[in-house]
């Protein structure tokens, strides 16, 4: 029997740890200490996969999350894109790694400038990358409109004009503009309903059979990471304190933390799971 192929490591984040400077508030007078809000963080992830990043709300993986797409600088440790140290990283190296890792956040409106319409919006990674000018960059907006599920002709609209679910797809049309090696996504569809979620999960579901992206999805919701996941991270108060393929967690959890998360999931929409199984069963990529 012929031993599944292991897809090569993107992104390499290596025993990561954030402390922050918090105030601390006496009786005489204020005091400054350390807070750790991530202790010692050890991921991969591969070549068109999807790690799902889940833990509650402070327990570090947003941080987690910025730190891997060099938002903010880490305490110690180290981010490796390929052969790249992200963490050491400027100059050309560091606007290349910006080209190669792209950011979907959770709410659309306050991740879009409203003052700049889409043509704006989704053409500024081409400016910034200098692949293109504005003018320029017209045809390449339209084609990613449609192929996000917009219309190409609402180009010259603003973000106020569109709804939550059409606006998290401009986001996303500006995030693979560059054709990015990965994408973050950050609590991607928390701020969506139940129905646009679903949506927005298969379009990104379908960009990645289609441009091979790989995907570290930060979400509260083991029931949305079921969905899109091959691998799970489970964060509690800072750390990882669980990672597995998917159905593993799922059918035969490990950590007391992922029971009671699990035991927190509500029941997952039909549709959501026909959807899945579908997928999957056309899928002719082996796991990791």
């Amino acid at each position: 029997m012929t031993e599944p192929t292991v897809r090569p490591v993107i992104l390499a984040a290596e025993n990561l740890i954030k402390d922050f400077r918090v105030s601390q508030r006496g009786r005489v007078l204020t005091s400054r200490r350390n807070f750790r809000a991530v202790d010692d963080v050890t991921l991969t992830v591969r070549e068109a996969e999807t790690v799902g990043l889940v833990g509650e709300s402070g327990s570090g993986k947003s941080t987690t999350a910025r730190m891997v797409g060099r938002l903010v600088d880490v305490t110690a440790g180290r981010v490796r894109l390929g052969d790249l140290d992200v963490t050491t990283a400027t100059g050309p190296a560091l606007r290349e790694f910006r080209r190669s890792v792209q950011f979907v956040f959770q709410d659309p409106y306050s991740s879009l400038n409203p003052r700049q319409n889409v043509e704006e919006l989704v053409s500024a990674p081409l400016r910034y990358q200098g692949i293109s000018t504005l003018a320029g960059s017209v045809t390449r907006v339209k084609e990613l409109m449609e192929r996000v599920g917009l219309d190409p002709d609402h180009s010259r609209r603003y973000p106020a004009q569109f709804s939550g679910g059409q606006a998290q797809r401009i986001g996303i049309a500006r995030a693979i503009a560059c054709n990015p090696k990965m994408i973050i996504c950050d609590e991607p569809v928390s701020a969506l309903d139940v129905s646009v979620q679903a949506q927005v999960l298969r379009l990104l579901s379908d960009l990645q059979d289609d441009f091979g992206f790989s995907y570290l999805f930060i979400s509260h919701d083991l029931a949305v990471v079921r969905q899109v996941a091959q691998r799970v991270c489970v964060m509690q108060d800072g750390k990882i304190v669980e990672e597995g393929e998917r159905d593993q967690i799922f059918a035969e959890p490990r950590h007391d933390y992922t029971r009671t998360l699990l035991a927190a999931v509500p029941t997952i929409p039909a549709e959501w799971e026909r959807e899945r199984r579908t997928r999957e069963g056309s899928d002719d990529r082996q796991p990791s």
